[in-house]
């Protein structure tokens, strides 16, 4: 495609007039110096005021440059797979050169980084940019939230969970370092609520389920092991009664999926791998934006956003976004210790008895760490297992575009209750 590089004194008013990039740049001074092939544009910035002139490298300007070979894709009204600024940064995309940037300053202003190449975009995107949850009000949703408390490693937990529906009983985990709201859509859909009884929980450090109080946790490093997350969902199980419950959890749940069919074989019908994969690996000292007391939680917003699909409705994407940025901020990175260092099949996947725990894997199109590619490897090492990819969602199928997850979902749900019938 032919790509044309905006005028930098256009492309500063056209920032300057946008909401949202206004109230990413609040309280920077310096700016954003964009290299496109031979092309500069970008805008100065003073005490949060955009203003026209592309400034030069130095303190309080982010310079990122690369060839148009591969700014072309990001320019797309759509863009393809991948092709995100903050996926190239989290990938450490080599054909990008930073310059002088202080990574520091590229993690505080990285929301702002995110707008400005989605403002480079050409027009005529289709995607949606409202969504229809009108009814009656007052009105209540379906679940209704209540607490329990749940032994685990000998210390007393209280755990949040919501429930909604009848039939067999339906698990749901939710993402690093966020809660059971992922899964909001799920509970209004009646094809699913009437054969099934669905439960959505908070795991501990999550939401509105609170650390233990006999421990001094303030005092020491959150880190999630799979020693405790197999436990969560066991646990719940047990002492909610529920009759081989099926298990859906997605990234680290979809991970979890896969742990509790290997270490916990038969306790659940089956489970339900949303952006599962036998490893991800990865080096979380990358991450460090994700708790720095310099980094607001807000800078979250736009990598999760990157991991959406740019085709999932707006007002979805941008409440993945929003849970993200509410989180307490130690639970997403010690998470990913989890998600990225302690988990780790590849060795024992083969182990997988798929006639005690049926196994069902999807991987989402625009997904870059849970990758279509790592649930087919998955597919392959667990002999009885299915595998499905998932066109145009991304990491948070069941909340950044429900509509599209349940044409994945439903035909995994008929099966399962075929087979307990």
């Amino acid at each position: 495609m032919t790509v044309t590089v905006p005028d930098p004194v256009e492309f500063a008013a056209v920032c300057a007039a946008d909401g949202e990039m206004r109230l990413a740049v609040r309280h920077w001074t310096g700016g954003l110096r964009l290299g496109i092939g031979e092309a500069w544009t970008g805008f100065s910035v003073v005490d949060g005021e955009i203003t026209a002139g592309v400034p030069t490298e130095g303190d309080g300007v982010i310079a990122i440059a690369g060839p148009m070979e591969l700014w072309a894709p990001l320019m797309e009204a759509v863009p393809p797979r991948f092709a995100q600024i903050s996926v190239l940064l989290a990938l450490g995309e080599t054909g990008l050169q930073r310059g002088r940037t202080d990574p520091l300053l590229l993690w505080q202003y990285l929301p702002a980084v995110e707008r400005a190449s989605e403002l480079l975009r050409a027009p005529g995107t289709d995607r949606r940019t409202e969504v229809d949850e009108n009814g009656p009000v007052p009105r209540h949703d379906s679940p209704v939230g209540r607490y329990i408390h749940l032994e685990i490693d000998g210390l007393d937990h209280r755990v949040y969970y919501e429930a909604a529906g009848s039939g067999i009983p339906l698990l749901c985990q939710h993402t690093a370092g966020a809660d059971s709201l992922q899964y909001r859509h799920l509970f209004e859909v009646a094809e699913v609520t009437d054969r099934f009884r669905l439960l959505a929980y908070d795991l501990p450090f999550h939401g509105k389920s609170v650390p233990p109080v006999q421990r001094r946790w303030w005092e020491q490093t959150y880190e999630l092991s799979g020693e405790f997350l197999r436990q969560v969902p066991v646990a719940l199980a047990r002492a909610l009664e529920l009759e081989r419950p099926v298990f859906m959890g997605c990234s680290v749940g979809g991970l979890l999926a896969l742990d509790l069919a290997l270490c916990h074989p038969g306790e659940f019908r089956a489970v339900i791998a949303l952006e599962g994969a036998l490893h991800i690996g990865g080096n979380r000292d990358d991450f460090f934006g994700f708790w720095h007391p310099q980094v607001s939680s807000h800078s979250k917003a736009p990598m999760m956003e990157g991991l959406c699909s740019p085709t999932s409705p707006l007002p979805y994407v941008k409440e993945v976004s929003q849970l993200y940025s509410s989180g307490w901020p130690p639970a997403f990175l010690g998470d990913l210790f989890y998600y990225m260092e302690d988990y780790d099949i590849r060795d024992r996947a083969g182990e997988i008895d798929t006639g005690a725990t049926a196994v069902h894997i999807l991987n989402g199109e625009y997904d870059y760490t849970g990758t279509v590619e790592a649930g087919r490897e998955a597919h392959l090492a667990i002999a009885g297992s299915t595998h499905t990819e998932m066109a145009d969602v991304g990491h948070f199928p069941m909340h950044e575009n429900p509509e599209v997850f349940l044409r994945y979902l439903m035909p995994i749900l008929d099966q399962i209750e075929a087979r307990a019938s």
